[in-house]
């Protein structure tokens, strides 16, 4: 069963960056496309941006572009979200997730989520 496990979360001022890792046990992260998600207080979850298994990215979001980058590193079984340039309006907590091969329209594995939180 594959497993995901986010970590890299915490209080940043706005304008900082953050990198955030979504760690894979239990099954080999190559064969998996990866999305991170968001939710803020009192909102609906919202996509972010996803990685494919062979590397195709989605952007989910329009509020990020230019902003957050995703990338992942087979060898660690880890994909990153490098997000910088961060806003107050960029505060939730983030969760990955995971889909066979291809980013979304589902994802079957989520990882517990980590609170990100952009305030001065």
């Amino acid at each position: 069963q594959l497993q995901l496990v986010e970590s890299g979360g915490g209080l940043v001022q706005p304008g900082g960056s953050l990198r955030l890792s979504c760690a894979a046990s239990g099954r080999t992260l190559d064969l998996y496309a990866i999305g991170w998600f968001r939710q803020a207080p009192g909102k609906g979850r919202e996509g972010v941006l996803c990685i494919s298994n062979s590397g195709g990215i989605a952007n989910y979001a329009d509020s990020v572009k230019g902003r957050f980058t995703i990338s992942r590193d087979n060898a660690k079984n880890t994909v990153y979200l490098q997000m910088n340039s961060l806003k107050p309006e960029d505060t939730a907590v983030y969760y990955c997730a995971a889909n066979l091969f291809v980013c979304g329209p589902s994802y079957n594995h989520w990882g517990q989520g980590t609170q990100v939180t952009v305030s001065s």
